[in-house]
């Protein structure tokens, strides 16, 4: 497995690296200082199986750098490693398609519980962020709010409702700007929170949801 790590504190990286290497006997890792040298080696190894990015680095502010590596690689498997523990900074992070977010006060058996739920094709989020520590969200259209208290960031509501309106994953990613794989991770995490196996359930459901509204 290919990782790339980066983290602008070498003791920082240092720790990580040889937490990651419990995860397995064939892990890789490849380090990165700040963003410019994140950019450049993800161009450099396309072959990537997870990117373990600290939010705040060198080259960019909070999370315009995370949307920023988004927008050039939407197929890179996208993690999220920072001291910040704001709901805002993780609502952010998962909106704009990291498929997890972990603090660096977690022990090593958390991060290493939280990636190997991420590798197996899960989303992670810290628990505080589904016991009632959230900030209060912006105003949302009032079919919405259901689907809000059901756990789904403010992105994964605007996929659903697009889902439920019949759009195709293609059309979704050009309506709301993002790449179709970070379509399909938002959907993949709606099928959780909503406990379906297919499209057709997860749509009727959410028209269940928004008429309750």
């Amino acid at each position: 497995m290919k990782t790339l790590l980066a983290d602008d504190h070498p003791l920082m990286r240092e720790g990580i690296r040889q937490m990651l290497t419990q995860l397995g006997p064939a892990v890789e890792i490849i380090g990165a200082h700040d963003y410019p040298s994140l950019f450049a080696q993800t161009a450099a190894h396309a072959d990537l199986d997870l990117a373990l990015v600290d939010l705040n680095m060198p080259g960019f502010s909070g999370m315009n750098g995370i949307e920023q590596y988004r927008n050039r690689f939407p197929d890179i498997p996208l993690v999220i490693l920072s001291a910040s523990e704001s709901p805002h900074d993780i609502r952010s992070a998962l909106d704009a398609g990291a498929l997890g977010y972990i603090f660096k006060a977690a022990s090593t058996a958390v991060m290493l519980a939280a990636l190997r739920r991420i590798l197996a094709g899960d989303i992670y989020m810290p628990a505080s962020l589904g016991e009632g520590h959230g900030e209060p969200r912006t105003a949302a259209p009032a079919s919405c709010e259901s689907l809000h208290h059901c756990g789904l960031t403010a992105r994964q509501v605007e996929v659903a409702r697009l889902l439920a309106q019949g759009c195709a994953n293609k059309a979704i990613a050009a309506m709301l700007a993002m790449s179709e794989s970070t379509v399909k991770v938002h959907i993949s995490a709606i099928f959780r929170a909503f406990d379906v196996a297919n499209r057709t359930e997860a749509v009727l459901e959410i028209q269940r949801l928004m008429q309750k509204s």
